[in-house]
């Protein structure tokens, strides 16, 4: 199968149920469900890949990936991003009591946390954990000074490796060997395969990251297994290819030339082909042209300048502030 290029578990999950979902099949290994709270605008979607054939179907690892959709995000509206901030924050102290239960995590505060903001500062599809730690609250130069705090954060930008020369995991694991922390929580940005995503959907995700995976550049993963450490990545789509572009625009037209009568039998050829062979048909035309492009909004300056603050302030309420009633957030 033609492999169609996103970073987010329900993407994948949605082109799954849409190529095979329609032949009655269901995807085993893998459980899914969706929810909303009450007047709210964000929707919540929890992919679970439970097992391997849940990794071979989906082509990521063993975990659970959480979707947090807010159309909104892109509006200045202080009052929104705040509501997604306080959702994030219930989304993350919930997997970080998961990974206690798990024995993962110590069960007992305070809890020592390195937040890693991955990517190059001076591309801007690629800059969100960069701008996310320029906002980012650390208290681990305060710590055994004060009243013990819930939580010891401290941050670090490690930059890419044409800046460095080093890979992100190499910097990492030797931030690990020094400052001992508990967990990893590492921000990046991705690659989403359908536009409407972009800057709109934050994903979390309890088993680490790719760095580079926005810009199509992979390098080695930050997970357990490689850190000897918990990872929780929170990623914002901020690129899509321009072949997934023109292959839902082709899609579009498609429908709308059959729903008229008198253009009913244009596009038929394309229509005939399935999916997988159309994407692969659009590639094959746009790459030697193009070659693996990569689309960005226009305003994604501005984006990524107010996720940075939406993503920094979730993470100050998980850990800073007792949120006593997250329990109530947790159940579609």
């Amino acid at each position: 199968m033609f492999e169609i290029r996103t970073d987010l578990a329900v993407e994948e999950k949605e082109n799954w149920d849409g190529e095979k979902g329609a032949m009655g099949r269901g995807l085993s290994g893998v459980s899914m469900r969706e929810w909303r709270k009450a007047s709210s605008a964000i929707k919540m979607t929890e992919v679970i890949i439970e097992d391997e054939t849940g990794v071979r179907a989906m082509g990521k690892p063993q975990g659970t990936y959480l979707t947090m959709e807010a159309r909104s995000l892109s509006w200045q509206d202080e009052d929104y991003h705040r509501e997604v901030s306080e959702e994030l924050a219930v989304q993350l102290r919930r997997m970080v009591r998961n990974l206690r239960k798990k024995h993962v995590l110590p069960a007992s505060d305070p809890l020592y946390v390195l937040v890693a903001g991955l990517g190059n500062p001076s591309v801007t599809p690629d800059a969100l954990g960069p701008q996310v730690l320029g906002n980012l609250r650390v208290n681990r130069n305060d710590a055994g000074q004060k009243d013990e705090p819930e939580a010891v954060i401290s941050g670090i930008v490690p930059g890419v490796m044409a800046q460095t020369g080093m890979e992100t995991a190499e910097i990492i694991r030797g931030i690990i060997y020094e400052t001992e922390p508990d967990l990893i929580i590492a921000i990046d940005a991705l690659a989403a395969r359908s536009i409407r995503r972009l800057g709109t959907t934050i994903q979390l995700t309890d088993t680490g990251i790719q760095p580079g995976s926005g810009v199509g550049n992979h390098r080695h993963s930050l997970t357990i297994d490689s850190l000897g450490v918990p990872v929780l990545a929170v990623g914002v789509p901020t690129v899509v290819g321009a072949a997934a572009i023109v292959h839902d625009t082709i899609s579009t037209m498609i429908q709308t030339l059959a729903s008229h009568m008198e253009t009913r039998g244009m596009g038929d050829f394309l229509d005939q082909l399935p999916p997988d062979d159309q994407y692969q048909l659009i590639c094959e035309l746009l790459e030697p042209e193009f070659g693996s492009l990569y689309v960005t909004p226009p305003d994604i300056d501005q984006t990524v300048k107010r996720l940075s603050y939406t993503i920094s302030e979730g993470i100050h309420m998980a850990f800073y502030e007792n949120q006593q009633d997250d329990q109530d957030f947790l159940i579609p």
